[in-house]
């Protein structure tokens, strides 16, 4: 009887691309160590502590950041954050590559940017890395997905629950799932 060819992903020959961390292992387990501890047991009103700690771990952080002790950060040192930008609870930075998030920018609760997906057309299931760009005044509402390679320009708002899959124009209000510009922002 023959073999059938599988045609999914082969996980015994995934490789996980050479620096893909951009730091020694033992950094990325001190930063994990920290981030579910000190940083995440740290009282709401804490912001300066939580930017010493992400500065700490090469994270860039501008004046006035406000960061909730229950966000989840991959890799800080892959994570830019401008001046009063406000990152709610339980968002989800999936810093495999570069997240910059622009001044006076708002990423709401539970919202998750992801800069990072394999290529299912690859039997070894290769990872792939895009950098993911938030503009100035961008405000994602409540549980928003960024995927990755995607630029949200300045003044854009997404509505709550929306997922953005590509490039979003400035000064508007997008909603849905892909996300699509429904009016001007006034």
């Amino acid at each position: 009887m023959m073999k059938k060819k599988e045609s999914y992903q082969r996980l015994d020959t995934f490789v996980l691309p050479k620096n893909s961390r951009g730091r020694p292992a033992w950094l990325v387990q001190l930063w994990w160590l920290v981030q579910s501890t000190i940083f995440a047991m740290s009282p709401q009103f804490l912001y300066g502590w939580r930017r010493f700690i992400l500065r700490m771990f090469g994270a860039k952080v501008g004046k006035g950041v406000l960061v909730r002790p229950s966000v989840k950060i991959t890799y800080p040192w892959n994570v830019s954050f401008d001046e009063h930008a406000w990152i709610g609870d339980e968002v989800v930075l999936y810093s495999l590559s570069n997240i910059s998030i622009g001044n006076h920018a708002v990423i709401s609760q539970r919202s998750y940017i992801c800069t990072g997906f394999h290529d299912y057309s690859k039997s070894s299931f290769d990872t792939i890395l895009k950098n993911v760009v938030i503009e100035n005044g961008v405000w994602l509402a409540t549980d928003v997905f960024v995927a990755p390679g995607v630029r949200i320009k300045e003044g854009c708002i997404v509505g709550a629950r929306s997922s953005v899959f590509s490039d979003l124009p400035s000064n508007m209000i997008c909603i849905g799932t892909p996300a699509k510009p429904t009016k001007k922002r006034e």
